[in-house]
């Protein structure tokens, strides 16, 4: 048998858990419970190959800041030097008064994409950081 032909199983579940799926399967506009499985399976295998150190990745990372936060934008600046050779491109918009969003889009090693992710998103002054990330090879 091909490995491209789909397969059958079976999966049990609290029927609370079961309800709050279909909902989530109606609200995204799948067509059946099947594939949201599908997308949900294909979601965690991308999210687990990336945990390999030497994976090499692409994504990005979303910062929303206060830039009145002091040296705040100098250490971003600082470290995105640094780490240079993983960014892509960077957007910067200002959301109010205060507060920014940065969106910078990186490639590089799994590992070296976490390092300046945790580097930037741990700065006083950074409210919410989050970094998206999938294997530029396919799975």
């Amino acid at each position: 048998m091909e490995d491209s032909m789909l397969k059958r199983f079976g999966v049990s579940m609290e029927g609370s858990l079961l309800r709050k799926f279909d909902h989530l399967v109606k609200k995204r506009g799948y067509e059946n419970r099947s594939e949201a499985v599908r997308d949900l399976v294909r979601d965690a295998l991308l999210q687990q190959s990336w945990e390999d150190d030497e994976q090499l990745v692409a994504g990005s990372l979303l910062l929303f800041y206060n830039h009145h936060q002091r040296h705040l934008l100098e250490e971003m600046t600082a470290i995105q030097h640094h780490m240079h050779h993983l960014i892509l491109a960077t957007m910067h918009f200002h959301l109010d008064h205060a507060s920014c969003l940065e969106i910078i889009v990186v490639k590089g090693k799994a590992d070296d994409i976490e390092l300046l992710s945790n580097q930037l998103t741990s700065l006083k002054g950074v409210d919410y950081g989050k970094f998206t990330l999938a294997p530029v090879e396919q799975i």
